[in-house]
């Protein structure tokens, strides 16, 4: 038997691969400051894990419906309605199992063959995987540092044609930290206003922000029934492990998504849903101390890279990820990564494995702690000065 031939249009994850050679390393003793995975190194707060525990002891441990928890979709609705500025309903939001499937998902219910997604590069490695894995057309959109890895509005809009189905957009994004401006996004809002074309809006990173708070596009007149919100409980409350998402969306998009999440996961976890209405309606205290030590941490770790002969580190405005352009050392993004890891013990990301104009940048996490990225610092300085 062979493959399928869509399965040679699916990408992976560079991070894993990465943390299981850096795994290898350790297993022979060697020492590895981990840079290379995007996970707070936090505990998910205690009133969270708490409600998870009355609710598997209350038996919420059966099926639940498809589209999630009618109260919880509610929860979710109002907390969106709240942060986005926008009339959101329980019938307009869609529980899923991680972020990924609204990724995934949505892509399949409405790409065909042929169909033209424009997506940031470099970005988020799924993006280009789901739309080459469907048989659309991937449409980079180069990620602009002078303009904090921002579009250059004038390259969108001449990527814009009758073919373009989908904008995906990522604010704080995956791998950069830039966010896009809310003039910028008001921009791309007007361009795309007249368009039959869906924006995929990933804000998976909303609440990890240092300075101005990011726009989402579901915000300008006309742009809701258009928008797909993509957010979840990962990475603002640390609870990457318990996989739980969320989609905000058209009705009549919900359905289509339902229909695959019946066909695939059935429903996601019950007893989840129920710590998921605790993380939003419980206090808030331990996402802000998260993001207070993501800020020392940014600024210690970009001022360390900044003083290293070769490196030059724009300051990340949300995420926990910075994003050095290394070009100044002579390597290339894939052999200066590896180089790190296997000599230098610390294990980031090719600026490439994002898409082809990550080249010449590498990606750090900066989600370890204060001593491991001043120990990282040193280890990087020692290699490239000698």
């Amino acid at each position: 038997m062979k493959l399928a031939e869509r399965m040679n249009r699916i990408l992976i994850e560079t991070a894993f691969e990465v943390l299981v050679k850096a795994r290898a390393l350790e297993a022979q003793g060697r020492s590895v400051i981990h840079l290379e995975i995007g996970e707070p190194d936090f505990n998910t707060p205690r009133h969270v894990v708490d409600a998870a525990k009355e609710a598997l002891d209350k038996g919420w441990t059966h099926y639940g419906p498809t589209q999630g928890y009618p109260d919880f979709r509610e929860t979710i609705a109002s907390y969106v309605s709240r942060t986005r500025g926008i009339k959101v309903g329980p019938e307009n939001v869609t529980v899923v199992p991680g972020g990924k499937p609204i990724i995934f998902f949505p892509m399949l219910a409405l790409l065909e063959p042929g169909d033209e997604v424009i997506y940031p590069n470099p970005g988020f490695p799924i993006y280009e995987s789901m739309i080459q894995f469907l048989g659309a057309t991937p449409v980079p959109m180069p990620l602009v540092e002078s303009r904090g890895f921002s579009f250059d509005l004038d390259l969108f809009a001449s990527k814009l044609s009758p073919k373009t189905k989908m904008v995906v957009l990522n604010s704080p994004q995956n791998p950069t930290g830039g966010v896009i401006p809310g003039e910028d996004i008001k921009a791309i809002a007007e361009m795309l206003r007249d368009h039959d074309v869906m924006v995929l809006s990933d804000e998976i990173y909303s609440r990890i922000v240092y300075d101005e708070k990011p726009v989402s596009i579901a915000t300008f007149p006309g742009m809701q029934e258009k928008t797909i919100i993509l957010d979840g409980f990962s990475k603002t409350y640390a609870m990457t492990g318990w996989r739980m998402g969320y989609g905000v969306m058209p009705p009549w998009l919900v359905d289509a998504v339902c229909k695959l999440m019946v066909n695939s996961n059935s429903c996601t976890a019950s007893f989840t849903q129920r710590a998921g209405i605790s993380a939003i309606e419980g206090p808030q205290n331990d996402v802000e101390a998260m993001v207070a030590e993501f800020r020392r941490r940014r600024d210690a770790f970009c001022h360390g890279l900044n003083e290293i002969p070769g490196v030059r580190c724009a300051i990340p405005q949300g995420a926990f990820y910075a994003f050095p352009n290394i070009e100044g050392t002579g390597y290339s993004s894939k052999e200066l990564a590896e180089r790190l890891l296997q000599e230098a013990g610390v294990a980031c990301l090719n600026g490439a494995s994002f898409g082809k104009y990550g080249e010449g940048y590498l990606r750090f996490s900066y989600a370890n702690s204060y001593e491991n990225l001043m120990e990282a610092l040193g280890r990087i300085r020692r290699f490239l000065v000698k």
